[in-house]
């Protein structure tokens, strides 16, 4: 065996014929011998390739108190229209909630560790299931899990946000915090760049009237208050949707979805989903995209859906429909399909987030 010729071969000889290869072809390759699996998965590799390639997937998240015998993530490929699951054993947790991704790390609250001294609590964990590395970040108490959003922007910045208060992680050993003093609870906020962005209900009890805050971590950090952000021109662009929800577009750019409002009366029903995309430079909006006809007939049915996705690609869930919506603008128009074989059981109400998959190699 040994007096193959490709075991003969130098190892970064190696490393430049594979990181020729896309990502996909590379994960299919460590599978294929021992060899491989050595020069594929080794520190040098991983780093040679960290920044070429990528898979642009959609994750989904468990659901709520959901332990799983073999945890792993479930992910979509939207290019080869097929699901995938990557592993996710290699952490010492009992009870995993990945919630998040950036630059192909994935984020999860990580509880009832067998080892207590790793993690009395809940835990913030940062890891790459391609690599199977990870690292737990400065201790959290256990509210912050059940209550705030992770938001993630780049591999050294997080942050945690509730109503009252934030947590800001940029790399260091420990986590900063201050107030949020937002006006209520802020509805599917995100992270671009250095500025958060949330929706917030300034209406009353019987009416909701939505609006959209944002605010810099530097002016956070001082505990100074949040901008709303609105201009004469946009004239009722908050009032059209109903339940709107914010998801980071590409660039600088944000989405706002909702269902579209057929008037402007209390209860009134929804024609469609409808897809608001705005310009965070020059501040104007446009319509990126409804849902057909026949699509949203299917979600007409259910009370309540989901939004989650970035990007190019937004997903749809709602109750009994058994399926995903997929809104996809990759191609520089909107196209809209199904994604059936949906993994796991439960009521179809699916939550997720982005995960571009690459062999970024995780830091100490």
């Amino acid at each position: 065996m040994d007096a193959t010729p490709i075991y003969r071969l130098p190892q970064d000889t190696l490393h430049q014929i594979f990181s020729g290869l896309p990502l996909r072809q590379i994960m299919i390759c460590r599978s294929v011998c021992k060899l491989f699996n050595q020069v594929l998965t080794s520190p040098c590799f991983i780093d040679l390739i960290s920044t070429r390639s990528s898979l642009h997937l959609v994750a989904l998240r468990p659901p709520h108190r959901h332990v799983a015998s073999h945890p792993g993530l479930h992910v979509f490929d939207p290019d080869q229209n097929q699901w995938l699951r990557f592993n996710l054993d290699f952490l010492p947790f009992m009870s995993l909630h990945p919630v998040a991704s950036s630059l192909g790390l994935v984020y999860l609250w990580g509880g009832d560790s067998p080892d207590s001294s790793l993690a009395p609590n809940k835990s913030l964990v940062v890891c790459n299931p391609l690599t199977r590395q990870f690292r737990v970040l400065p201790q959290l108490g256990s509210a912050w899990s059940r209550h705030g959003s992770v938001l993630v922007d780049s591999a050294s910045r997080v942050m945690v946000l509730t109503e009252l208060a934030a947590l800001y992680f940029s790399g260091s050993n420990q986590w900063f915090s201050f107030s949020s003093n937002l006006p209520s609870k802020p509805r599917s906020p995100i992270l671009v760049s250095d500025s958060v962005y949330a929706l917030c209900d300034v209406g009353s009890p019987w009416r909701s009237q939505w609006k959209l805050f944002s605010c810099t971590v530097a002016k956070m950090k001082n505990s100074q208050t949040w901008n709303r952000l609105e201009r004469h021109e946009w004239g009722d662009v908050f009032d059209i949707l109903k339940r709107p929800r914010l998801v980071r577009g590409n660039g600088n750019r944000i989405l706002m979805v909702g269902g579209l409002k057929s008037s402007f009366s209390l209860n009134s029903s929804c024609s469609t989903i409808l897809i608001l995309r705005l310009d965070l430079d020059s501040l104007e909006w446009d319509e990126a995209g409804r849902m057909p006809v026949d699509m949203f007939r299917c979600f007409q049915e259910s009370s309540k859906f989901k939004v989650f996705g970035g990007g190019d690609r937004v997903c749809f869930s709602a109750k009994r429909v058994g399926r995903l919506a997929l809104w996809d603008y990759c191609s520089g128009k909107g196209e809209w399909r199904w994604i059936d074989g949906v993994p796991g059981s439960g009521d179809g109400l699916c939550r997720g987030f982005v995960f571009e998959a690459r062999l970024t190699a995780l830091l100490p």
